[in-house]
């Protein structure tokens, strides 16, 4: 069991409020990704639940029992830092072990429990080895195991990825959802990437100024976002969002359409507009166009486009996709 539930949950600094009010469930078995720009408090709620920090007001259900008060050793939860806080003058067993060696867990026991962690996370061959002998992937790799072998009930991953360059970031991302399939335990990541967010995810809360945006699912998050907020957080490139006449016109205040659900010509079409950039990916090509009356869009063509800078193009948003938000940032 893993499932943790935050009731009115509230948090200041002074008098600074970082989260005003928070409620939210988890359910057991979730991967759950809070996202959101830096300084969103996503991390401050992390550790809210980790007891890291103390809670100015509300509460903190882990399995139903009230964990508000409970020390971070009492929670049954397991984090992994962004900095992967390892020990530099231990080996990598010794820094997988070491939370059991501090629990006094019997030396046999704790030889099975690394083992096995290091075979999920394809480390047996790096055991001996010093952190500084090890890659930054290999790094964040020891940081998981030594959260694995505790056996908790939820992992919580403080921006794990950040550290990494583009390509590893991907591979880890992989592995950590593996993971995540392999011991089925439930897990909350923190992260301002929202590709990540949008892979890994079964659970996806966008966080803003301390309030949550919305809640859901990535493609719900995708297809219905709540505001715009969300709306142009969610997906990449972001969704194109248009004000004035033209939004009036579709009986909006704001319009949004996303790149990928606009058609494009050379010799028709419903928006005319002038290409500033065109990035050509092989897999996809990217047009940023300056249109009439309307300003900046962006479009996403799948495979090659041969248009460049300065050519003349025609836009056609898919009326089905279209996505309408009144003065307020709301969707109607």
């Amino acid at each position: 069991m893993g499932s943790i539930k935050l009731e009115n949950v509230s948090k200041t600094f002074g008098e600074v409020s970082v989260i005003p009010s928070i409620d939210l469930e988890i359910n057991d078995g979730e991967f759950a990704v809070f996202v959101g720009p830096s300084g969103c408090g996503k991390s401050t709620l992390l550790r809210l639940i980790a007891g890291l920090e103390d809670v100015s007001g509300g509460r903190i259900l882990i399995d139903g029992v009230d964990a508000t008060h409970k020390a971070p050793s009492q929670r049954g939860l397991a984090m992994v830092f962004q900095s992967y806080a390892l020990y530099p003058h231990m080996s990598v067993r010794s820094n997988i072990g070491f939370p059991l060696k501090m629990a006094k867990v019997d030396k046999a026991e704790i030889d099975r429990k690394v083992e096995e962690a290091a075979r999920i996370l394809n480390l047996t061959d790096y055991l001996e080895r010093k952190p500084r002998n090890l890659s930054g992937g290999q790094r964040q790799r020891v940081a998981i195991g030594r959260a694995i072998v505790r056996s908790p009930e939820c992992f919580l991953f403080d921006e794990p990825l950040s550290n990494l360059d583009a390509a590893l970031r991907v591979n880890m991302r992989l592995e950590i959802s593996e993971l995540h399939q392999k011991l089925g335990a439930t897990s909350i990541y923190v992260t301002h990437d929202q590709v990540e967010a949008m892979t890994m995810a079964d659970k996806i809360v966008v966080l803003n100024k301390g309030r949550i945006e919305q809640v859901g699912s990535p493609l719900e998050l995708y297809r219905t976002p709540a505001n715009l907020f969300v709306a142009g957080f969610i997906g990449s490139p972001r969704m194109n969002l248009i004000g004035g006449r033209v939004a009036q016109e579709k009986g909006a205040h704001t319009i949004g359409i996303r790149p990928e659900h606009v058609t494009l010509s050379t010799t028709e079409g419903a928006w005319r507009g002038r290409v500033t950039v065109a990035e050509h990916l092989g897999s996809d090509t990217f047009l940023h166009v300056d249109v009439e009356d309307v300003g900046s869009v962006t479009a996403r063509v799948s495979g090659e486009m041969p248009v460049h800078h300065g050519d003349t193009v025609y836009i056609t948003p898919d009326p089905a996709r279209l996505h309408r938000f009144n003065e307020r940032g709301l969707a109607q």
